[in-house]
């Protein structure tokens, strides 16, 4: 009997000293938040409230400050506390009339739409002939003031995959390809869309332009309209009239919103979506679905009453459509904070087939614990330690702070992305409380633990 009782005081004594994550309680809290989520979670709900009251948030703008608005109230009906806006300058960019047309003796009107910070034509547009590059890079080697007068019309192969890497691929074409036909004397470009469909929906997004050098008038064409101009462009000498006039204010601005749950040690996980979308639809794959999934999995953390050790810090950011701004701003702010692990939803609403981190050698075997309890969602081992993380985190991810990225199935994401038909009839409810059941189940894991995160 001695024997015995020493043996259950020494195992009492070794429970009471052993850190918390040495004990099952993590894991099972974390497979509850798991069960609870995927059996129905509140995103669908704070999606559609979004989508619909609110609509389109285009970076500046007093749709943007609605969506902000919105989200002031759900972050406290979800009982989050330490409510805080912060607003940043920015550049306000406004779509006006698009429109383009093939001239001569067979007309025939294209599907366009300008891209964020496309310089404008006059009123009444112009018309130029086009000349044809097959990708960027035939763009590239084209001799200096060779496109004077002309009309430059990129075009490119993106794929579908699963990963959406042909996007990174092609992005060239759209973020950089106006500004290097400008260089070469372009008074117009177009390009081919980035995206996967064969709708005739055009898919915006931003283009840049180096410092000093006037915008010109750039589109992107949706995928069959860029391959009637193509096979055009082929056959023989093409004309194009083409009108844009946007609207461009330097003085605009957006802004962060945020709000926590407070641990009770002083580090910080930082978890969130981009509050703004483009303006041709509701933003409801981009980025609705990731500021739905956060907040649907914050909730679920405080709704289950167990307290993290560290702070889980919601933030939505703004203007990351048009160049990142809300993120970069954020990260300025905070980068003295101490910031442990930041994380993005920005990828749609599709399941998440796998997990990647960035941390520390120090946070593996806590990564190693997110699996586990991931798993059942049929949510593969991540493939290494090196991810690089979302936009908006990118600025923390630089400053040192770890990350983990849940790898969403983009196959059809590029079918909808920056398009009209970025709509809520688009999303699969089951495959959006499978992103909440993991989102709620990690972020409780790495808030309830004590090994160091950050890279530096």
């Amino acid at each position: 009997m001695r024997i015995l009782a020493f043996f259950l005081l020494l195992t009492a004594t070794s429970a009471l000293a052993a850190p918390d994550r040495l004990t099952p309680d993590r894991l099972t809290q974390a497979a509850a938040l798991r069960d609870t989520a995927l059996a129905k979670s509140e995103a669908w709900p704070l999606l559609e409230s979004l989508t619909t009251n609110v609509g389109q948030r285009l970076a500046a703008t007093p749709a943007e400050a609605r969506g902000r608005d919105w989200a002031v109230k759900a972050m406290a009906a979800a009982g989050l506390v330490n409510i805080r806006t912060e607003a940043f300058p920015m550049p306000l960019w406004e779509r006006g009339t698009e429109t383009a047309e093939i001239t001569g003796a067979a007309p025939q009107r294209l599907a366009i739409a300008a891209l964020g910070f496309s310089g404008a034509t006059p009123a009444d547009g112009i018309t130029a002939p086009i000349v044809y590059f097959a990708d960027y890079a035939a763009l590239q080697e084209a001799p200096p003031a060779s496109l004077n007068g002309k009309i430059a019309f990129i075009d490119h192969r993106m794929m579908r995959t699963q990963d959406g890497s042909s996007y990174g691929v092609n992005g060239v074409v759209r973020r950089v390809g106006p500004a290097l036909a400008a260089s070469k004397g372009a008074v117009a470009v177009l390009i081919r869309s980035l995206g996967t469909d064969y709708h005739r929906n055009p898919h915006t997004g931003s283009t840049t332009w180096p410092e000093g050098q006037a915008p010109i008038p750039a589109a992107a064409l949706s995928l069959p309209d860029a391959e009637q101009l193509a096979r055009r462009a082929k056959a023989g000498p093409v004309s194009l009239h083409l009108v844009l006039t946007p609207r461009f204010n330097p003085n605009g601005q957006s802004a962060n919103v945020s709000a926590e749950i407070p641990g009770t040690g002083p580090e910080i996980i930082v978890i969130g979506g981009h509050l703004d979308s483009w303006d041709l639809a509701t933003g409801t794959i981009d980025d609705g679905a990731g500021v739905a999934i956060t907040l649907a999995a914050a909730k679920a953390i405080k709704d289950s009453g167990i307290k993290p050790r560290r702070t889980i810090r919601l933030v939505f950011w703004g203007a990351e459509e048009e160049g990142i701004w809300g993120g970069r701003a954020y990260g300025e702010a905070h980068k003295a904070e101490p910031i442990v692990l930041a994380a993005e939803s920005d990828f749609g609403a599709d399941r998440i087939y796998r997990l990647s981190s960035n941390v520390a050698d120090t946070g593996l075997p806590l990564i190693a614990e997110i699996q586990r309890v991931l798993a059942p969602l049929g949510i593969a081992a991540t493939r290494n330690n090196s991810a690089g993380g979302d936009g908006d985190v990118a600025p923390l991810i630089a400053n040192g702070t770890g990350t983990i990225n849940f790898e969403q199935d983009g196959s059809r994401y590029f079918d909808y992305h920056h398009t009209p038909d970025d709509t809520l009839d688009k999303v699969d409810r089951t495959q959006l409380d499978q992103n909440v059941a993991a989102w709620a189940a990690a972020i409780w894991l790495a808030a309830s633990d004590d090994r160091a995160l950050r890279k530096k």
